[in-house]
Formats: C-alpha cells, structure tokens, sequence
C-alpha cells in the first residue's frame, strides 16, 4: 500500500520546483474556530541540505538545471549502492518516501545567515563532550550498555520531531490535527505528538520541569500560526545543544498543497547567535501508518550480544 501511495505521489509532485498561488487568489481555509486550517498530512522530504555547499557559496537558489542534476546525483547515489554494501537499505528506505527534490529551489534549508552556514559555536559548545545524543552519535560506539546507545538507537527519539522539525532520510511525514485553541503535530518517526496551544494566551510551565520536546506555546500572527518552545529537558541535545535552547515556529499556509515552515534556534550557550531554515512542508496522500520502532526488532539486543563476544576475544587475547 506504502509503494502504491508513494507512486501516485511522485506523479503528483514531481516537479522541482513549487508554482504557489498568488496570494492574493489564494484564500487560506479556517477551522470552526476561524484560524487558519493545517489539519492533513504533510512531509518534509527534501534532498536541500541544511547547509549550503561550497560549490554554491553566495549562491541562494539552484538553476532549474542545476537542481534537476543535483537531484539526479543523490538518486543515484542511493540507487548505486552494492548489495553487499551495509548500507544498501538506503537504496530502499532513502527513497521510500514521496517524491524528494529541491522544492524551493534554495541550496540550502538555512537562510539566515545569510551565508547558508551554522553560525560559529561558542567557546564552551567548542569544547563539549558528546554524549548519546538525541539524533546524533555518541562519544563512543561501543556496546557496554544499552544506555550508551543513541536516544534513536533505543527508539525513545529520533531527534527530528522536533522542535526544530528536521527532515530524516525516510518516514518523513506529519500528520497535524487542530480543535478550537489547539494544534497537534503528530510525526511518523518514532510517533510523538505535540499538542500546542494556540489561545496564546498561557505561560510556560515552571523551569524546572524539563520534556522531550519542550513545553510548546502558540499564537496567531494573521494567517501564520507562531509557537515558541523552551523547556527542553538535558537529553535532548539537538547538534549538542543545551537546555537554554529556544525554538520559535512560524507556520504559514501558501496554496492548497503547500506550509511554509520557518523555524528559528536559538541556544547562547551553543552558537553565536541565532539561525533559521526555511523547510517547505507539502500535502501528501495519507494516511500516517504506526512506526512500532522496537516491537520485534533485534538490532540493539544483537548490537550489545556482538560487544560481549568482542570483549571476550580482547580478554583471550584473540585478535582478528
């Protein structure tokens, strides 16, 4: 059923390129409620990287040709893989999911700066150690302990639900619901949801309580739904962040088929100043299917097994 939804979508959205609506014809749908409606499922596939290129340094957007042959490459990338390759699943899962591309055209999710780059780390985030990180790797990859693993690794998160709500190389899908004062964004991987008011009107939850996801807050600038999120607690260390880290949202519905999805990090303890990415969100057939991480998967059961017979070879004094 996944393969035959994806077909019907790649024909769907097979251009690179996105042809909004003039905003002047387009009228953005509203709730009950009278705000502006996201309910639907949506993805943010991209094959934009996060940061631009050397190759298109000063260079904010691709040529149509040069987009169409940047897209080529990481298919074939993908398609290329041996079969004996250990990562010849990405053949499968990186191209699972709807139609990828350059949608915005830009050579880069992040616009500012301007440069399309990270901005410069602080002197204390230079000198942080890494840790089992949420959505990246950890200081050691040794299998002493299922603790040591990566929070994706153990299924708790993937570290792209974010906020910030990062593309991932497959189940890139979102599902939003809405109901008079709320909004929930329930993401394919590894399930989570957040449930964010929207009244605008309620402050954060104390400091010291500290979620996976932070502690989401909404309000309404005209048509585009605005949410800051703080609260993060100190397992979630998105690029090694800390739990200062300050997500700001800006959801705006351009067309029938189309969110622009700007979000800004903020973390002074990290970076030297703030950034923002500009990640198209498009409407894709659905629905979102469950993604039951661990229920009969033996990956990190046989990746501890695996550490034990290695430490016992280096015990016997066995080399390979």
């Amino acid at each position: 059923m996944r393969v035959a939804i994806a077909a019907v979508a790649a024909i769907a959205l097979g251009s690179l390129s996105v042809v909004a609506q003039s905003p002047k014809t387009y009228r953005v749908p509203k709730t009950v409620d009278g705000v502006p409606d996201f309910t639907g499922n949506w993805t943010n596939a991209t094959y934009t990287p996060l940061e631009r290129p050397a190759q298109f340094a000063n260079r904010e957007f691709f040529t149509p040709e040069e987009a169409e042959k940047y897209v080529k490459s990481r298919d074939e990338s993908f398609n290329n893989q041996a079969a004996d390759d250990i990562h010849y699943d990405n053949s499968l899962w990186q191209t699972e999911n709807y139609k990828k591309g350059v949608n915005s055209l830009r050579t880069s999710l992040i616009v500012d700066p301007p440069d399309g780059k990270l901005p410069p780390l602080t002197d204390a985030a230079r000198n942080r150690p890494a840790g089992p990180v949420v959505g990246e790797g950890q200081a050691s990859r040794r299998g002493d302990s299922y603790e040591n693993r990566t929070w994706g690794e153990r299924c708790v998160s993937w570290g792209n639900d974010g906020p910030p709500m990062m593309p991932v190389g497959y189940n890139a899908n979102l599902d939003v619901l809405q109901g008079p004062g709320y909004v929930v964004v329930r993401n394919e991987m590894i399930h989570s949801a957040r449930i964010i008011p929207t009244d605008g009107n309620r402050p954060h939850i104390s400091e010291k309580l500290r979620n996976w996801n932070g502690d989401s807050r909404g309000h309404w600038e005209g048509n585009t739904l605005v949410v800051e999120t703080t609260n993060f607690n100190a397992k979630v260390r998105y690029r090694n962040s800390t739990p200062a880290i300050k997500v700001t949202e800006r959801f705006t519905r351009t067309d029938a088929d189309d969110i622009d999805y700007q979000v800004t990090v903020d973390d002074p303890n990290t970076w030297t100043r703030p950034w923002t990415a500009s990640i198209p969100l498009r409407k894709v057939p659905g629905p979102i299917y469950e993604y039951a991480c661990h229920e009969g998967n033996y990956g990190l059961p046989n990746i501890l097994r695996a550490q034990r017979v290695e430490d016992a070879k280096a015990a016997a004094g066995v080399k390979d």
